[in-house]
């Protein structure tokens, strides 16, 4: 069984946590699976019964202390519980406090170790810039702790003048760390920035294209509202009647490559003749007895990445550039890379036109189509 991803949501009290968790679930397939995991200060939990009731599969609570510090010990039988009682297909721990999450990062990464059930896809920071005064510590030990951040959402912008906003931003450069940051839309975001892909979305098309399709409106919301990413979509298709594999090594380089300023995400499934090493070094042998090329999920965040194998497949290539490559595709064998990109706003161009000069994804052999095309 592939590990389970879990998210970690973590901010102050009446940041907007929860309302960004349930924003999040419409986005995703119907038949898609989360468990909650949730650490409220006090004897009740104010908004469990709230987050039940939103197509959430199941909720455990931690209460009356922080799960970054005295409840951490707790964490691995929550875990287990959820695992044993839901089987989801993806955990969010939603944590209230002032706590850095690197504690509580270590101890998902231990415990993933462990027992080879759990993998950390990433940390989301929720700030509201209505009432958020700044980091209170600022020391090299706080730095250390916070570089565990993977992505900053500043909530309740909206009603705020902009110099409000620039000294949220001014308190983050306190930590002089490069943290990807963006504004909510009234407390949502992006399903393609805030989760990476897994074994239960890649069997999903559009989330397999990032959540984003051509014929749909990629926001239900205000239509005005300037969005705070980019994304690309990625198909590589071979040629001939065998089965291909990408290039790991040029691939490994291109991720190698990508600062974390510039992009957020990479989520992709990809056709190999071997697993490639994960960003930790680790490697997914669970393919190892399988004859030929195999299917695998990577997952990049925000500098780090898991490459693991999956059962699913590959939809047709999408975002054919003209009628020339269109009828080309169609006498080849197979998509062996389907790939989003998600990108900080103003690098999509430059991102495309470097990944079509060529050497960052490309077919094992010579040969195949490279299509980059830009959905948002």
């Amino acid at each position: 069984m592939a590990p389970i991803p879990i998210t970690i949501v973590t901010g102050f009290l009446g940041s907007g946590k929860t309302t960004l968790i349930l924003n999040l679930i419409p986005q995703l397939p119907h038949t898609y699976k989360i468990a909650l995991l949730k650490n409220e200060f006090g004897d009740v939990a104010i908004d469990s019964q709230l987050a039940s009731s939103a197509a959430i599969s199941g909720v455990q609570e931690l209460l009356n202390g922080c799960i970054c510090c005295n409840l951490v010990g707790q964490l691995g039988d929550a875990l287990e519980s959820l695992l044993k009682d839901v089987g989801p297909d993806r955990i969010i721990i939603e944590t209230s406090g002032s706590a850095f999450p690197a504690t509580l990062a270590m101890e998902i990464n231990r415990l993933g170790r462990e027992t080879g059930n759990y993998v950390l896809d990433g940390v989301v920071v929720v700030i509201d810039v209505e009432n958020w005064k700044g980091y209170e510590d600022t020391s090299y030990t706080a730095k250390m702790q916070q570089k565990y951040t993977d992505l900053i959402v500043f909530n309740k912008w909206e009603s705020v003048d902009e110099r409000r906003y620039d000294d949220c931003l001014d308190r983050v450069g306190d930590l002089e760390l490069q943290i990807a940051n963006v504004k909510s839309d009234k407390g949502r975001v992006d399903q393609s920035l805030l989760l990476g892909l897994d074994s239960a979305l890649a069997k999903d098309g559009d989330s397999v294209n990032g959540g984003y399709a051509k014929d749909k409106p990629t926001h239900e919301h205000s239509e005005d509202h300037e969005t705070e990413v980019e994304v690309l979509s990625v198909n590589l298709v071979s040629e001939g009647d065998k089965p291909k594999s990408v290039n790991l090594d040029s691939l490994e380089t291109f991720l190698l490559s990508a600062p974390k300023d510039e992009v957020y995400r990479i989520k992709a499934m990809v056709s190999a003749s071997h697993p490639m090493a994960s960003s930790s070094g680790d490697v997914d042998e669970s393919a190892g007895s399988l004859p030929g090329i195999a299917m695998y999920i990577l997952n990049w965040a925000f500098g780090g990445w898991t490459f693991t194998y999956s059962d699913a497949t590959l939809p047709a290539p999408i975002g054919v550039a003209s009628s020339t490559t269109a009828a080309a595709v169609s006498n080849t064998h197979e998509t062996i890379l389907r790939m989003t990109i998600v990108l900080a706003r103003g690098e999509a161009s430059k991102w495309k036109s470097r990944l079509e000069k060529g050497g960052m994804i490309e077919q094992e052999d010579e040969g195949g189509f490279l299509m980059v095309s830009r959905v948002i």
